[in-house]
């Protein structure tokens, strides 16, 4: 049965009326007895916005260098371990227990060796996105391209096609829908590593803005700067959906 598809603005709008409902349900707790700087109201949130905007947007170029650096980073090494580990099943059995451990420590307990071993610079930030996006990208990836049917695969080489040319034709081909999974995922998840390493050590970044804001009790502002986050983080997933959309526009699950 051919999949109706979605219209254009639909997703857009369920966006806006959930955006909107949830800013309309902020405001009516602001009309009770709650102290500004505990939960300081949409209008004051907003007005945070407009006049920090210069300081806001410097740190949000921080915080996105560390997020994009991160992410490419991320992907490029999932990618890798993946498809080392499909291609020898002996390194599989070396590199599957390091993957798992990685993501076993705490993320927190991390943060700080890194900041040790990388300073205070942008590359423990970057360090930190990597760790928490790769483990998504190799696992999709890994799970696609081992689950390829091998109907698909005797028929290449019964057509005498290389490991290479299996790889390239069957494997990849077959393993995309997958590999875009854990893309989407590692879009979602990839601020958390650059805002722990902005908490653990850092004098920039929308991190950093939260800390010194939160010490000060500028609520709003720390409001202002989450805000933020989430903005680019729902863009960011925004435009990797969009961009996979069109590249796997054979896929199922991009209809």
């Amino acid at each position: 049965m051919k999949r109706i598809q979605e219209p254009r603005g639909a997703r857009l709008r369920r966006a806006l009326t959930v955006f909107a409902g949830l800013v309309l349900l902020w405001w009516l707790f602001t009309l009770g007895d709650i102290p500004a700087f505990l939960l300081p109201a949409p209008s004051a949130v907003a007005q945070a916005l407009w006049n920090g905007r210069d300081y806001l947007a410097w740190h949000t170029l921080v915080t996105a260098s560390e997020i994009l650096s991160g992410l490419a980073l991320g992907v490029l090494l999932g990618a890798a371990l993946a498809l080392c580990m499909i291609f020898s099943p002996r390194l599989q059995r070396w590199l599957m227990p390091l993957v798992l451990t990685s993501q076993a420590i705490p993320v927190f307990a991390l943060a700080p060796l890194l900041v040790l071993w990388f300073g205070f610079g942008m590359s423990a930030k970057v360090a930190m996105a990597v760790l928490v996006i790769f483990f998504p990208v190799t696992s999709a990836f890994f799970d696609g391209l081992r689950r390829v049917s091998n109907d698909h695969l005797d028929l290449a080489r019964t057509m005498g096609a290389s490991r290479w040319a299996q790889l390239r034709h069957v494997r990849l081909m077959a393993a995309l829908p997958a590999f875009g999974s854990g893309l989407r995922m590692a879009a979602a998840v990839a601020p958390i590593g650059a805002i722990i390493g902005e908490w653990v050590g850092s004098a920039e970044g929308l991190g950093y803005v939260m800390l010194n804001a939160n010490a000060r009790m500028q609520t709003d502002v720390c409001f202002a700067a989450l805000f933020i986050l989430v903005l680019m983080t729902v863009l960011l997933w925004a435009a990797v959906d969009a961009l996979l959309r069109r590249l796997i526009d054979w896929a199922p699950e991009n209809h």
